[in-house]
């Protein structure tokens, strides 16, 4: 497909929505080169998400402008997670915040710019508002990025790779100073209410215990596992929760509430919490790792950089195609296409079952649900307690 004087150069509306993620700026080049070089589009990168798109904020991107950037981590257009245009923060004139619907200006802000299409790169919470537009009458593409990996539809998210690595790294990390000073260590993970990055981070690391939303867990258990380990000798262990972990007593820990967010509630502050049951319940020495927002930063891994260069191609051949209402996802090793609808139709969370649960059990990793002491005798350990002062 090429332009014709017949039919003007298509024009695509391209943003980043929600929190960043390692794999942005690959998307960012796979889409504009693609578009461009392929169709004779104009891609149009739209400044910090929605929030960029209600100011008009945007600028045309040129092939120099992604030139390199496939390494990059961040993303060049910038981002936001409070732009929501149904629950748009307006400041007044006094300073007050007024929570305000402000979707009719930006489908203004889209005609005035003359978008075909209206490119959205995000997580759940941006392929909902991407989804209410496609109700709008607005011809809208999708494509999914959360380190969190909780989108429906697609079996992985960019993104979610690199975050697993930094975990694994950090877990590496603590084990040596645990062993050192004979502390249990807890880390604490992000994936809001999925269990994710906990889960794959906590096995590539060799985590003793993993605690995820998915499967409740008891203190009991997990004073038992970690008093169990002391008893034989390893005087530490590794404790690799996720911030939507549910506590016994119910609930998530919530730090602080937003409301120019869509989802109101800041999880976050489960580690510590885990860290002072664990030294009131077993008197071993207990400290708190927060990785926080180092999971989302630095360069992505290779893996990532496929991935999002794989759906920046399909989602710039999908508007080419003249597509609306669409995600392009992961389903096994090939990239297809799904209704954005489908893809928020709930959240993909890890389920009891799961391959990755039944191995991290298998080698003996406990999840806090054990209702039976550990017995070494009769079950594997994990591979930090197969060798001497390793993990």
């Amino acid at each position: 497909m090429s332009p014709s004087s017949a039919n003007p150069p298509m024009r695509i509306g391209l943003l980043t929505g929600g929190g960043d993620c390692p794999g942005l700026n690959a998307v960012i080049r796979a889409v504009t080169r693609t578009a461009r070089g392929l169709y004779g589009a104009t891609v149009i990168g739209i400044e910090d998400g929605f929030e960029g798109l209600f100011d008009g904020r945007m600028r045309e991107l040129e092939y120099g402008d992604v030139a390199g950037l496939i390494g990059e981590g961040g993303t060049l257009l910038g981002t936001s997670n409070k732009g929501d245009p149904w629950n748009f923060p307006l400041r007044q004139a006094d300073g007050t915040l007024v929570i305000s619907d402000v979707s009719e200006r930006i489908l203004e802000q889209i005609r005035h710019a003359a978008l075909d299409v209206l490119m959205v790169v995000g997580g759940d919470g941006s392929m909902h508002i991407a989804q209410r537009f496609v109700e709008r009458g607005v011809r809208v593409i999708g494509v999914p990025k959360t380190i969190d990996n909780d989108l429906a539809a697609t079996d992985a998210t960019f993104g979610f790779d690199t975050a697993v690595s930094i975990v694994s790294e950090a877990i590496d990390r603590l084990q040596t100073t645990a062993s050192s000073h004979h502390r249990v260590m807890v880390i604490e993970v992000m994936g809001r209410y999925a269990g994710w990055i906990a889960l794959a981070g906590g096995m590539a690391g060799g985590a003793d215990t993993i605690l995820i939303p998915e499967i409740g867990f008891s203190w009991e258990s997990v004073f038992r596992h970690v008093e169990h380990r002391a008893s034989r000798g390893r005087r530490f262990s590794i404790v690799c929760v996720a911030e939507g972990a549910r506590l016994p007593e119910g609930g998530e820990v919530v730090k602080a509430f937003d409301r120019r967010r869509t989802d109101a509630r800041q999880l976050g502050g489960i580690g510590a919490v885990v860290a002072r049951r664990i030294e009131e319940g077993t008197g071993l020495e207990t400290r708190v790792t927060v990785l926080g927002h180092l999971q989302r930063g630095g360069s992505p891994s290779a893996h990532d950089r496929v991935l999002a260069t794989r759906f920046g191609v399909a989602a710039a051949h999908c508007a080419a195609r003249g597509e609306s209402g669409l995600m392009v996802a992961l389903r096994g090793t090939e990239i297809v296409t799904v209704p954005i609808s489908q893809a928020i139709a709930t959240l993909r969370t890890v389920p009891h079952d799961h391959p990755l649960v039944l191995a991290a059990r298998a080698v003996g990793t406990r999840f806090g649900d054990e209702t039976a002491a550990p017995d070494g005798a009769a079950q594997a350990l994990p591979d930090s307690e197969q060798r001497p002062g390793g993990k």
